[in-house]
């Protein structure tokens, strides 16, 4: 098996295939990892939550990492780190654009409101969060079969 590096399309690519990643935060020095759907247009992902430990942590800190990864046949892999600054679209005036952006990327997957919580009409809108994460810097790796 080798592992080679990817390049930036090659990451914009596995992270548009995807929907699923596992979203890192922190605050006070103590990490905390959480799965969550996003969709990516541009320089951002997008995702959604209900308000909690996730949210709380990264209004306080907004530097957040979020990794997706592929897994192939025969110990085949493709994995993407993005390092970025969380920022809340909230359901106010200056914010409508991007939220309703977020809201229309997100919902061209069944089902797409899991993990982050109960579909929003279950719920009042307030305890909605919808988000986005800049991306700031981004690496990929795959590790690939060898020459026999």
């Amino acid at each position: 098996m080798i592992i080679t590096e990817m390049t930036r399309s090659e990451c914009l690519e596995l992270l548009a295939s995807q929907r699923l990643g596992h979203l890192a935060c922190c605050r006070d020095g103590q990490p905390y990892v959480v799965p969550v759907t996003f969709a990516i247009e541009g320089n951002y992902l997008y995702s959604f939550s209900l308000t909690g430990q996730k949210i709380e942590w990264m209004r306080t800190n907004p530097l957040v990492s979020l990794q997706t990864d592929v897994l192939g046949e025969h110990g085949t892999w493709r994995s993407v780190v993005v390092n970025g600054r969380f920022e809340e679209l909230p359901d106010r005036i200056g914010w409508k654009h991007a939220r309703d952006r977020a809201w229309s990327l997100l919902s061209q997957h069944a089902n797409w409101w899991e993990p982050g919580g109960l579909k929003p009409a279950d719920e009042s809108p307030t305890q909605h969060v919808f988000y986005r994460i800049m991306i700031e810097t981004m690496t990929g790796r795959r590790c690939v079969a060898g020459q026999e």
